[in-house]
């Protein structure tokens, strides 16, 4: 994917309603996971994504900063992010649970 044509987020749209649902893929481009939610605003927030799993089914809930992504719209404003992270490394990281 040519991530070039796509336009970063603005700081203030790092929020859940923007990032909620948005595909993130890893360094090589692959789909690892979504976000499932958002806890925080800004560039301090940190984004929960669901790893791996069929259909939202037996998805890892693992927390990320929000710096470890790059949010961006793609030329039909579908928002998605991209991480340096890899599904296994993702699969790695504890379990994110909400409290």
């Amino acid at each position: 994917m040519d991530h070039s044509r796509h336009t970063p987020l603005a700081a203030t749209e790092l929020n859940a309603s923007t990032l909620e649902g948005a595909t993130i893929y890893g360094p090589d481009d692959h789909h690892v996971g979504k976000v499932a939610h958002v806890h925080g605003l800004g560039a301090i927030s940190q984004v929960v994504v669901d790893v791996g799993g069929f259909l939202g089914l037996g998805a890892k809930p693992v927390a990320l900063n929000v710096s470890d992504l790059n949010f961006m719209r793609d030329e039909d404003g579908n928002v998605h992010g991209v991480t340096r992270f890899t599904k296994d490394q993702l699969k790695a990281l504890p379990e994110h649970v909400d409290r």
